[in-house]
């Protein structure tokens, strides 16, 4: 008895639907795949593609396996994505965004409108604001990264950078923000550009229109927008190493509060704003699901990553004491957050009536500005509400 390649009868119905599969017997999906939640509009599956995962969504338009064989496992693909070669698994990719030849991008990574990669990038835990550009041998892990106004005026970062988001002691509290997600959105802030053969230890913030210069390694805050940085070498030092020290604790714990009020003005972002605009699109919808799945993804994350840390700090005064008992507070700030109202911003946005990326392009200054005091206003006072939680670790206070 012959033996047919697993998902056979899943290739058949794609297509007959028309999906374009020019090797059709070289392509492996998975039993609970929902054909119907894949478009038969100029969709090409080249030779040696895997497609598993009962959530998976791939819209019209999508390429995968240009360059050579393409592993998608629960991800979601919007209009005209390209993923042309690697690993890919648990998430989001908006229309126009592509990677190349050899990516392995995991669980919690949402990649906005043409936002795209070169050759050997690895992505977990990375949200890249449309088109951010990544180019090869990169590793950008727990991240976020905006700026840029078009296509042509881009945020991106060179070749073989590194984001270093994992201590000594073990933990990953070390999410950065290139940008932020209040004016990013808007898509009319100058680009950020991370000089290849550099990279950055988490966590950092860096202000739009920053260059960093190539093989520097970004240890501190550029705060200001606009400035060129090369980082000096750090200095020689030995020491007895001490384990779990958190020396910069207070400044640790702003960030990744930083970080999680980025991202729920994010969700309230897609859920407020976006919405509208996937249901216009085919699959649109499903698309939208996933995307407010990593957005909670990334909430969860960095929500365990801050509380396994603290749970290593010593208790040796006051600020450290009260953040140990009171850190599962702080979490829950980000369950379910009072949001201020954004009625000014929304009423004057109106019903989509052009595409998504052309209607922010298209905003007003004023509305814009608008938009920019509503998510500012999230970030503030989820800022606000964590530092009277914690009180004795002066957190945002100067010095």
């Amino acid at each position: 008895m012959e033996l047919e390649p697993r998902g056979q009868d899943a290739v058949r119905a794609l297509i007959a639907k028309g999906v374009s599969i020019p090797n059709p017997l070289s392509l492996d999906i998975g039993p609970e795949v929902d054909v119907a939640r894949i478009s038969g509009d100029r969709v090409t599956l080249h030779p040696g593609c895997r497609i598993h995962g009962a959530q998976t969504v791939i819209s019209a338009g999508v390429a995968l396996g240009a360059e050579g064989p393409v592993t998608i496992e629960d991800c979601h693909l919007g209009p005209g994505v390209q993923l042309k070669g690697g690993y890919f698994a648990n998430s989001v990719f908006l229309e126009g965004a592509n990677m190349g030849l050899g990516a392995h991008v995991r669980a919690g990574t949402l990649l906005e409108e043409e936002a795209n990669g070169a050759h050997t990038v690895g992505l977990k835990q990375t949200i890249l604001l449309p088109f951010v550009t990544l180019g090869s041998l990169i590793n950008f892990c727990d991240c976020l990264m905006a700026g840029g106004t078009s296509r042509k005026d881009h945020s991106e970062v060179g070749s073989s950078y590194i984001h270093f988001n994992f201590t000594p002691d073990g933990t990953k509290a070390t999410p950065s923000l290139f940008g932020d997600v209040p004016r990013g959105v808007m898509l009319r802030e100058r680009p950020i550009f991370l000089g290849g053969q550099g990279g950055a230890v988490g966590p950092v913030v860096t202000g739009f229109g920053s260059v960093v210069g190539a093989g520097s390694i970004l240890r501190d805050d550029i705060l200001e927008d606009g400035q060129f940085v090369i980082a000096p070498p750090a200095r020689g030092v030995s020491r007895p190493m001490t384990a779990h020290a958190h020396r910069k604790l207070r400044r640790v714990v702003e960030k990744n509060l930083d970080y999680l009020a980025n991202l729920a003005a994010l969700d309230a972002w897609y859920r407020e704003v976006r919405q509208p605009f996937f249901a216009r699109q085919e699959l649109g919808p499903l698309v939208y699901e996933g995307a407010l799945g990593v957005l909670a993804s990334a909430r969860k994350e960095r929500v365990t990553r801050l509380t396994s840390m603290v749970a290593t700090v010593p208790p040796d005064d006051e600020g450290r004491r009260e953040l140990r008992d009171r850190v599962g507070e702080l979490a829950a700030l980000f369950d379910s957050p009072d949001l201020p109202d954004g009625s000014a911003f929304l009423d004057a946005l109106g019903s989509p009536e052009a595409g998504y990326i052309a209607t922010i392009q298209r905003l007003p200054a004023d509305v814009a500005d608008a938009g920019v005091a509503w998510l500012q206003g999230i970030v503030d006072g989820l800022r606000s509400r964590a530092t009277a939680i914690v009180p004795s670790l002066n957190l945002y206070s100067a010095g």
